[in-house]
């Protein structure tokens, strides 16, 4: 019992970056509609800055809002840039420039930075408890209590705020929220920028807890927010979090008790999407749409 206490915890922690990663992509598409391919190696261009700055000297605490202020500004050029010229075109055309964005973003990453493995400290003393046999790490408490105070920001600033109402406004009808005055090109820009922020802070939390930092780091942790943000719906915050939970702790027990996937764990993702796909396509929490013909 003290083992599956363990492993549920585990799926718990990596659930917390799996979520935090999720509600990257939920912004993206709130705003814009597009599944941003390109979020995890934005994240992980991010997390190399923060390896940077801390290594010249900064607090890790102090590097981590410097690179959220910068993923900011970054994410926000890339939608001016790279997304703003082709946000008309086909579905194709978008998928086709945000895989490209992902090729760009991890070869910049490996231009500017190396393929050397890099070690990402952490904000916070490490520990290890054992209350009843149960290893609890600190790592576990941390993480989730990061996710709940992004969370709680996250919904303030959408729901509480002229900034959160425009947002909503333009994720549900942008050209009626252009009639009525809301500078919708800005406000993508922004989401954008905020999507960036929040991926940066999802890499800080991953990759210390990880091996170290390499050009693949970020790229199995997509795939799982991708399941979690399929299984919770892709216009919902609250369903992010809740796919990112269900898929990390599957994971961490699938690893642990079914041997026969013991190195072959992405199919628990891909299990989870196809189960979600059949049963309830818009998500656990995503909003079913209805069009009159």
């Amino acid at each position: 019992m003290a083992l599956f206490f363990t492993q549920l915890l585990t799926g718990v922690q990596n659930g917390a970056v799996y979520a935090s990663l999720a509600i990257a992509l939920v912004l993206i598409f709130r705003t814009t509609g597009i599944l941003n391919f390109a979020q995890g190696e934005m994240a992980l261009f991010s997390t190399y800055l923060l390896w940077k700055f801390t290594d010249i000297g900064f607090a890790v605490w102090l590097a981590i809002v410097l690179t959220m202020a910068v993923s900011f500004v970054g994410g926000a050029l890339i939608e001016r840039v790279v997304i703003r010229p082709v946000e008309h075109s086909s579905p194709l055309v978008i998928v086709i420039v945000t895989i490209g964005l992902f090729l760009a973003i991890n070869s910049l990453a490996q231009f500017f930075f190396g393929s050397g493995q890099r070690a990402v400290p952490t904000f916070y003393p490490e520990k290890v408890w054992h209350p009843g046999g149960v290893i609890i790490y600190s790592d576990t408490l941390v993480l989730v209590g990061v996710l709940v105070v992004e969370c709680l920001l996250l919904y303030l600033l959408l729901q509480r705020t002229k900034l959160g109402l425009a947002f909503r406004g333009v994720s549900g009808n942008a050209d009626s929220s252009r009639l009525l005055g809301v500078p919708v090109g800005r406000i993508l820009m922004l989401g954008w920028g905020l999507a960036a922020a929040v991926g940066a802070l999802a890499g800080a939390m991953a990759i210390p807890t990880t091996a170290g930092l390499v050009p693949s780091s970020m790229q199995q942790i997509l795939v799982f927010s991708f399941a979690a943000a399929a299984i919770g719906g892709f216009d919902s915050v609250f369903g992010a979090v809740v796919g990112g939970m269900i898929v990390g702790v599957a994971d961490a027990l699938t690893i642990q008790y079914v041997h026969r996937l013991q190195g072959i764990t992405l199919i628990v993702p891909f299990g989870l999407i196809l189960l979600v796909l059949l049963f309830r396509p818009a998500g656990l929490f995503g909003t079913t749409r209805v069009e009159r013909v």
